[in-house]
């Protein structure tokens, strides 16, 4: 039975071999290199040191774990016949090198010997032109591991083989999710060697680097504080446990037809903290909405009709299907092409023709919203004056005809007067760009402000409601005005 012996070949220079490994190399009654692209390897063929690489093994293979699995084997099949196997590896032996892991795992199993010398790695050359303390902590990973990157990381990041720029490019896309997309990253270039680069750059340039070859590594600086990824678990966590049999007995109770007016609720609460523009109450009011559509996901998952995976797998395919001048090829010239391509599109997904312009409209919208969808629609096959001056004729026509209405005092044909009006008025709205129903929530925020002030005054003043004109009620109104409240 043989014995492996595994060396490492340094981090670039010659110079850097331990004086231990080069006579070992010298005198190895088999060499084998993983990898003949690396530069001391030169210097060997100068000194006549006669090997054999497994270079041809990344050719043949489709994965980096083939490959590793491959050189594992037979590195331990050459040492099963007996030979005094020397495996050379780039850098230090214990240092991002899986196919080491490998063979002491394996040899392991099988009884054969494995010695491993010491060898300089990457790292401390590294260390050296970054000014480095590695006791401060480091993680060292590969570019094909990111995805085990800790949620929460606390330490600087090296990002070792990351061979091209489609590596490049997939490290960059994992980094994003931790950092921020202008966080400055080095990209380190042929450490060791006399032309050695060391470039900083952002982020989301860092795959835009020219000649990133197997000799590129990525060193991502420490951030003040941790790296938190994104992530639904929580919320999920807690939506799940609130149906389960230990759960609440309202949530379990609760269905999609049961829930539907809260969604409205909070829907119509996330637009007043944007019109109140408070940044915390927004922050709130938007978690409350994402409860909402967390709980109807949650049932739907129950009844194993959809995930909340599928809903945001479903809007992130439709968003980037949709916006084929951001993911695609295709150019715009402004917001209005895109608007033009979007319901183009949007044609092609129903894959067939509506049988009514006006389909598509929800019943169940606020009316002054589905008046606006309404008209929308209907403009855009040319049902629409192209001038605002007939939009305020509409308005003062249908005002004459609510007053006609009143006059005879029939309710049904008042209701039928008001609605027109409402609907004209929506219409001025449209040609204004402005969302009625959004204006209108907005006058109800300022109605309620206004009373909520003549309410306060009345109560610091002792006043009692019974003994109020309306017009002492209306001078607090002003005043609630003057105030800009």
């Amino acid at each position: 039975m043989g014995e492996i012996t595994i060396v490492g070949l340094g981090p670039g220079s010659f110079g850097l071999i331990t004086v231990e490994t080069l006579e070992l190399l010298k005198t190895a009654e088999k060499l084998l290199l993983r990898t003949a692209k690396h530069p001391t390897v030169a210097a060997m063929l100068e000194r006549g040191i006669a090997f054999t690489s497994y270079d041809y093994v990344y050719e043949e293979k489709t994965s980096f774990e083939e490959v590793y699995e491959t050189i594992a084997h037979d590195c331990l099949r050459q040492a099963a016949l007996g030979k005094k196997v020397v495996y050379a590896v780039p850098g230090s032996p214990l240092v991002a090198e899986k196919t080491v892991m490998l063979i002491r795992q394996l040899a392991g199993e099988q009884g054969i010997a494995v010695r491993i010398l010491p060898g300089m790695s990457f790292l401390e050359v590294l260390y050296t032109r970054l000014a480095i303390d590695p006791i401060e902590g480091i993680t060292v990973l590969d570019a094909a591991d990111l995805a085990s990157l800790p949620p929460e990381l606390m330490t600087a990041l090296v990002v070792t083989q990351v061979y091209n720029h489609y590596v490049a490019s997939e490290a960059k896309l994992v980094l994003m999710e931790y950092y921020p997309d202008d966080y400055e990253v080095i990209v380190v270039k042929n450490l060791g060697l006399p032309d050695e680069q060391l470039l900083t750059v952002p982020l989301f340039e860092m795959d835009r680097v020219q000649e990133i070859d197997h000799l590129t590594s990525v060193y991502v600086p420490r951030r003040s504080t941790a790296v938190k990824r994104f992530s639904l678990d929580p919320i999920l966590d807690v939506m799940a446990k609130l149906r389960s049999n230990e759960g609440c007995v309202w949530d379990i109770e609760q269905t999609h037809s049961s829930l539907r007016r809260y969604i409205v609720e909070e829907v119509y609460e996330v637009l007043e903290a944007i019109d109140l523009q408070q940044g915390e109450l927004l922050c709130e009011e938007l978690g409350d909405l994402l409860l909402q559509i967390v709980f109807h996901a949650r049932i739907a998952e129950e009844a194993k009709v959809f995930t909340m995976q599928q809903v945001i797998d479903g809007i992130s395919e439709k968003m980037i299907r949709r916006h084929p001048h951001v993911f695609g090829d295709t150019s715009v010239r402004d917001a209005g092409e895109v608007v033009l391509n979007w319901d183009a599109i949007k044609k092609q997904e129903h894959g067939h023709e509506r049988p009514s312009v006006l389909d598509g409209i929800p019943k169940g919208l606020p009316s002054l919203m589905r008046a606006y969808k309404l008209q929308a629609k209907a403009a855009k096959v040319g049902f629409d004056w192209d001038r605002i001056e007939p939009v305020w004729d509409k308005i003062y026509e249908e005002l004459e005809e609510l007053k006609d209405a009143c006059a005879q005092g029939q309710a049904i044909n008042m209701e039928a007067e008001l609605g027109d009006v409402i609907f004209s008025i929506v219409n001025l709205a449209r040609f204004l760009k402005i969302d009625g129903e959004v204006a209108l929530n907005t006058t109800n925020n300022k109605f309620r402000r206004r009373f909520l002030y003549i309410e306060k005054v009345m109560k610091e003043k002792k006043l009692k409601w019974e003994n109020m004109s309306l017009k002492q009620l209306d001078f607090l109104w002003e005043e609630a005005k003057s105030n800009k409240i």
